[in-house]
């Protein structure tokens, strides 16, 4: 693949010709399998949308890529991995709330600066969150759920201490004052099978990863924090209709490098990525699962710096009001 210099100032602005990779060593890239470093255990949303987006970095560059799951610290041990390679483009990181912009206002030391040592490639989708509940337990609403847990409190999962639904559940537990115990799993794929069996009472999740359970009627989503009803599940209310004011709450993917990697290698990669998802099965399949595509500007490597950026700022707001602090 050939990248002008033309579609390299679109993509990232007029950058000094130092930063810029020799036309011999941007045609040898990649001439090796490319690690792609999915942060959490298999089966969530992150290594579900890693590894389409994975799939279509493949075919557009002619090689293999190789999806690794590290999961552990809210997504902090794979980011570090990731933080810590070569800025060579052979290792990269599939980039979420948890560890791009919840994982500081979380853990005090997290061994990395997701807005320093990481290289935005492409914002890729994002999708809301949902409270989803099991079979096993009684309240069909909100309003049900929050005077039975003042009642008895109730066990509720997330992906893990530092996640993105992590966060979300601790800014419905400080909204609501709902009586909740977190449960904290390594990963949203992680925690189903708990669910389904009623050894923990709920979920605060991606509407990805609740959607087919609900569905196949083995839980119940009794919100989504989206500012509408999905179309794939219209029975389904928002937490805004259900009575928590102006709560909304989504979870995003994006594909990172490490930083200092080469602006070619980067702009390579943003094309394939962009490839991928402009339409065809990888773009259909995500919107099948509840996902939104990111907008044209969203998946420049720009664009996802400053998503990054102004979604940082909001996690530190919405830990301030949760009440957490870095431990």
């Amino acid at each position: 693949m050939t990248i002008s210099r033309r579609t390299l100032i679109a993509t990232f602005g007029i950058a000094p010709a130092a930063t810029l990779l020799p036309h011999s060593a941007l045609a040898a890239y990649p001439d090796h399998p490319i690690r792609l470093i999915v942060p959490f255990a298999a089966g969530g949303n992150a290594d579900i949308v890693g590894r389409l987006i994975g799939d279509q970095i493949s075919k557009a560059l002619k090689q293999p890529v190789v999806v690794d799951n590290r999961g552990g610290a809210g997504g902090g041990i794979g980011a570090q991995l990731v933080a810590e390679a070569p800025p060579d483009g052979y290792t990269l990181l599939v980039g979420s709330n948890g560890p791009l912009t919840v994982n500081p206002f979380v853990h005090a030391n997290l061994g990395y600066d997701p807005l320093k040592d990481f290289a935005p490639i492409a914002l890729t989708s994002y999708v809301s969150h949902a409270l989803i509940l099991s079979d096993k337990v009684e309240p069909k609403t909100i309003l049900e759920l929050i005077v039975l847990s003042k009642k008895t409190p109730l066990n509720i999962a997330t992906s893990g201490v530092g996640s993105a639904t992590h966060m979300t559940l601790e800014r419905f537990k400080a909204a609501t004052g709902a009586n909740i115990t977190h449960i904290p799993y390594r990963g949203g794929g992680a925690l189903m099978p708990d669910l389904i069996s009623g050894s923990v009472q709920g979920a605060m999740t991606e509407f990805s990863t609740a959607l087919p359970l609900h569905k196949g009627g083995k839980a119940h989503i009794v919100a989504i924090a989206a500012a509408h009803r999905s179309k794939l599940a219209p029975d389904v209310p928002t937490f805004i209709e259900s009575g928590v004011k102006d709560f909304i709450a989504q979870s995003y993917i994006g594909i990172v490098a490490p930083a200092k990697t080469p602006l070619a290698i980067i702009a390579q990669l943003q094309a394939a990525v962009v490839d991928g998802l402009s339409s065809g099965p990888a773009a259909e399949r995500l919107v099948n699962l509840g996902a939104e595509i990111a907008t044209p500007e969203q998946m420049t490597s720009r664009g996802f710096a400053e998503f990054i950026r102004i979604d940082y700022e909001r996690m530190r707001a919405a830990a301030k009001l949760a009440g957490i602090t870095p431990k």
